[in-house]
């Protein structure tokens, strides 16, 4: 079996094309969530932005990966796509470069948290994984699921690294 790359390894590209690593993140508690600003779930902003506000003192991240692949439904360039999250929903949190996250131009990181369980493609727009401070993807919630769920919320507690 072939050794799988630390998630911390992986290359990601700010909105603002800051190009870094998932290392950024490494020692924190991340939710990682592929985002829309045209779908009927885009209101989760508001409670992934809460979620991150409420844990961000106890090691915990958000970080929207924007994808256009779900009837089109992220149509925006990266720089309007951050705008429209920070100006409607009051976002902080760290948004990603616009991604696929299915397909043969997958994002290596969706490749890696794919593995995760069952494995399989992402459904929809706002599907959330959690990745421990170990880069371990520990979770994976379906696109439905509000981010402050008690099922979620008692994830996070349980893996705060703080």
């Amino acid at each position: 079996m072939e050794a799988m790359t630390s998630i911390h390894d992986i290359p990601v590209t700010l909105t603002d094309g800051t190009e870094t690593t998932m290392a950024d993140w490494a020692g924190h508690l991340v939710m990682v969530v592929n985002v829309a600003s045209r779908c009927g779930l885009t209101p989760q902003y508001e409670g992934l932005q809460r979620l991150f506000e409420d844990y961000q003192d106890r090691g915990f991240f958000v970080i929207g990966v924007p994808c256009n692949q779900f009837m089109g439904q992220e149509p925006g360039t990266d720089a309007e796509i951050c705008t429209f999250a920070q100006e409607k929903y009051d976002v902080t949190f760290p948004l990603l470069a616009k991604t696929d996250v299915n397909g043969e131009n997958e994002h290596p990181l969706y490749t890696e948290l794919k593995r995760f369980g069952e494995g399989g493609d992402i459904e929809w727009n706002f599907e959330k994984f959690l990745i421990n401070a170990d880069g371990e993807t520990i979770a994976r919630f379906g696109p439905r699921m509000d981010p402050e769920d008690d099922e979620v919320t008692s994830v996070i507690e349980d893996n705060l690294p703080v």
